[in-house]
């Protein structure tokens, strides 16, 4: 199964389209059934997702490989490596597991200053003595990986990928990540749920890309597809990505997400992509 659980919904209210706010209790211990039943065998967290980490450390992930996320150091830190240590430790508390699958940084572009150093051999660490099986960073944009790949070797990466933002084709990181053997995660496969919105209901502040959105619209109906289905297929079908993390607010919303990523491939894609940032980097929405 190529699609892994993201739960920055189950500690805080996430994603354009989310009308149910922050998961529950019980409605995240219902989410986590269905995708152990349903082969979903990976779960994306993070330090900075409210509080995810407890909660899912209250449901129980036994069974899942976990990959969180080590936010920015904040610079008044002075022990560095013995903040990220603690950090981490203490995030595998929150979880209730002995060992988490990933650790990314959060912010990556830190590894390129003084810190850097301290950063690497904290997490080094880490993995020498077991704690974590797998390092690696979390991008807004591939092109961070130019710096990136010349300092260290990592593991696993994740990175926006979907119909729109298709930045890790056409700068080459997919193929150099691939062939380097590193683990592929995309997120944001539906542009945090902007692609599923329906054509009205679009916020104003997109109306720029008005033309975009009414090709995406006219294909998706004269092709008869759902925008869930024509999406997944998209980033489903490029056998370089290893995770595709999927967040969802109830099981409901899991379950049609599994059944659309089983379903029929599409062989054809509506040429809808952009490269203008305030559009496919989500951080830029409320700038205006």
């Amino acid at each position: 199964m190529k699609l892994a659980l993201g739960t920055a919904q189950f500690g805080m209210r996430y994603g354009i389209s989310n009308v149910n706010g922050k998961v529950s209790q019980e409605g995240g211990k219902a989410i986590l059934k269905y995708a152990a039943s349903a082969g979903v065998d990976t779960i994306d967290t993070a330090m900075a997702y409210g509080d995810s980490e407890q909660v899912l450390g209250n449901i129980g992930v036994e069974g899942f490989n976990l990959v969180t996320k080590l936010p920015e150091i904040p610079e008044c830190i002075t022990d560095i490596e013995g903040w990220v240590i603690k950090s981490v430790e203490d995030s595998v508390s929150r979880l209730g597991v002995e060992s988490l699958y990933g650790l990314l940084l959060h912010r990556p572009s830190q590894l390129s200053e003084s810190k850097g150093i301290k950063i690497l051999s904290a997490i080094r660490l880490l993995k020498k003595f077991g704690i974590v099986k797998k390092l690696g960073v979390s991008v807004s944009t591939p092109n961070e990986f130019d710096a990136l790949f010349d300092i260290y070797d990592f593991d696993v990466v994740q990175c926006p990928f979907n119909l729109v933002d298709r930045r890790l084709i056409s700068s080459g990181w997919l193929r150099k990540l691939s062939t380097a053997g590193v683990e592929i995660h995309t997120r944001s496969s539906f542009l945090q749920g902007l692609l599923l919105m329906p054509r009205n209901a679009i916020p104003s502040k997109f109306k720029a890309w008005n033309i975009l959105w009414d090709d995406w619209d006219t294909w998706l109906r004269n092709n008869k597809i759902s925008p869930i289905s024509a999406c997944l297929s998209y980033v489903l079908s490029f056998s370089e990505i290893d995770k595709v993390v999927v967040g969802v607010d109830t099981q409901s919303q899991l379950l049609e997400i599994i059944g659309a990523a089983s379903g029929t491939s599409i062989n054809s894609f509506p040429d809808i992509s952009s490269d203008v940032t305030d559009l496919i980097n989500p951080a830029n929405w409320n700038i205006s």
